[in-house]
Parts: structure tokens; sequence; C-alpha cells
């Protein structure tokens, strides 16, 4: 394992776990002072958005109702914290 790693500790209802990043990759990502922690908060969240778009519009299967209700919590959520929608922000619109 690299030698200049950061671990973050990650609180759910049921259970809990952890991450361990390289520091590297955060410098890489840093915007301005932004902490460690909302670094990986935003990286969390774009992963979530990530999923649910491609389950939604490009799996087979994956437009249900339930599924379309959890993107669009999901992309609701995303522009509060990113101040932009997920197509905004990635160039890809349907």
């Amino acid at each position: 394992m690299a030698d200049n790693t950061v671990t973050f500790h990650i609180e759910g209802e049921t259970a809990d776990d952890e991450v361990t990043i390289p520091a590297e990759m955060l410098e890489l990502l840093r915007e301005d002072d932004e902490p460690d922690a909302e670094i990986v908060g935003d990286l969390a969240l774009f992963s979530c958005a990530q999923r649910i778009h491609a389950t939604v519009h490009h799996a087979e299967g994956g437009d249900t109702e339930q599924y379309q209700d959890i993107e669009a919590a999901t992309m609701e959520l995303f522009e509060e914290r990113f101040g932009a929608s997920y197509a905004e922000l990635t160039g890809h619109q349907h």
C-alpha cells in the first residue's frame, strides 16, 4: 500500500466502513482550500449520480418508475451540492 494515504471513516445507519485514498489524488482534485472530506463527499455523490443515470438511461430494463424516482431525487441533491445540473457538469443530456 502507498505510504502517503488518507483514510476516511463512513458511518451508516446499519454499518460503518472506511476507504483509503492516495493523498496525491486528493491534491489533484482539490479546489482552493477544499477539505479532504468534502472532496470525498463530492466523489461519492457524483458516483451515485453517474450510476443511477447509467441505470435509467443506458441499461436494459433500467427505466422503471422506481429507478426514475431514485434518479430524480439523486439529481436534485446533486444540483443542490454542486450548484449545477448533472447534464451541465458532464455535458451529457437526454
